[in-house]
């Protein structure tokens, strides 16, 4: 029994195992635990190995290619079409091993524990800032029934309710008194937290050197630079820089049937999380860029006479998107005067 192509559909406690040989017949149909898809892989011949880029398939890839084997990882909604009648474990096996035989399919560079472990620090520095988002809404809203009206602005919020906690006379009663000072008090610690965060980014951007070279681009700093080693690494994976923006949703979605071209909004594919920190870099960037008297605030000025700011914002997005690329292909800092529009 010669295995080309062993299609494993990852479970958290059981793995379905389906191997396809040369010819693409099914010869090998089983139902494994995550430690005897291991032992499997071990006495078998070098071959493909598939699997989707879920939770754990880099870690399990990892310990595959170990054992010489080329490990695939292909997106969900890419194996999805190849799922033949009706969805089970073994037919989602199958399916993955038959979509990693398509030449045209793209696949997943397999990460490595380095950048398993920035991507777990982003995801938990994102979820304190949603509970420190959602605590200060809870806490206006308790100021607010109270007719205490703040303006918009979380450093205004934070002075005005330590001005208030500091009143000798209380506006409102003392256990309402007490539940502000207890939620502000939690403000304090998640600010803490997400400050200690930044400084481990900023410490990592300092060190890693390819880090270094994104912080050369105007709106990416720490958390971009470090967000985007972790999540593409050395970029072989994008031919060339507009892939890196479609991978990340930056571009308009195309709906084109009969030869007419039609495009929407942006995809919004991908990484939403690296998505949104581009473009809040890029906002925070525009002003400055666009008062330069370089081709990028040209093109800049252009799009802001013709479209809203919003729009040039994720354009700008898109923009640094194929910058970052093209930076970290090269292995040289960005220079704004030697940059094109382009």
């Amino acid at each position: 029994m010669q295995i080309a192509i062993l299609g494993i559909d990852l479970g958290k406690n059981s793995c379905s195992v389906v191997g396809l040989d040369v010819a693409g017949r099914v010869v090998l149909r089983r139902r494994l635990r995550r430690e005897g898809v291991i032992k499997l892989a071990a006495g078998m011949p070098g071959c493909v190995i598939a699997m989707e880029a879920c939770c754990g398939a880099h870690h399990l890839g990892r310990l595959l290619r170990e054992h010489g084997h080329q490990v695939r990882l292909m997106s969900p909604e890419y194996v999805r079409p190849y799922v033949k009648a009706q969805k089970n474990d073994d037919r989602d096996a199958e399916a993955i091993a038959e979509a990693a035989t398509r030449p045209t399919m793209r696949f997943v560079e397999l990460k490595s524990e380095a950048q398993l472990d920035m991507q777990s620090l982003h995801r938990a520095r994102d979820r304190l800032v949603g509970e420190r988002t959602a605590l200060i809404n809870q806490l206006r809203a308790v100021l607010l029934e109270r007719g205490i009206v703040v303006p918009q602005g979380r450093r205004k919020l934070e002075r005005y309710v330590d001005a208030l906690l500091a009143e000798e006379e209380i506006r409102f009663s003392p256990r309402t008194r007490l539940l502000v000072e207890d939620l502000r008090a939690e403000w304090r610690e998640l600010d803490r937290r997400i400050s200690a965060f930044d400084d481990e980014f900023a410490a990592q951007a300092r060190t890693d050197e390819t880090a270094r070279l994104l912080t050369s681009i105007p709106g990416i700093g720490p958390l971009n630079a470090t967000a985007l080693t972790a999540a593409i690494g050395n970029a072989q994976t994008f031919g060339r820089g507009r892939d890196l923006a479609a991978w990340l949703g930056l571009v308009p979605k195309q709906v084109t049937t009969g030869g007419k071209p039609k495009l929407l909004g942006i995809s919004k594919r991908g990484n939403g999380y690296l998505r949104k920190m581009l473009i809040h870099g890029a906002r925070a960037a525009l002003p400055t860029l666009s008062k330069g008297e370089t081709p990028l605030g040209a093109w800049l000025r252009g799009l802001l006479g013709r479209a809203h700011v919003n729009t040039v914002v994720v354009a700008l997005a898109a923009k640094l998107a194929r910058i970052a690329w093209a930076v970290i292909r090269s292995g040289k800092k960005f220079d704004m005067k030697a940059a094109t529009a382009s």
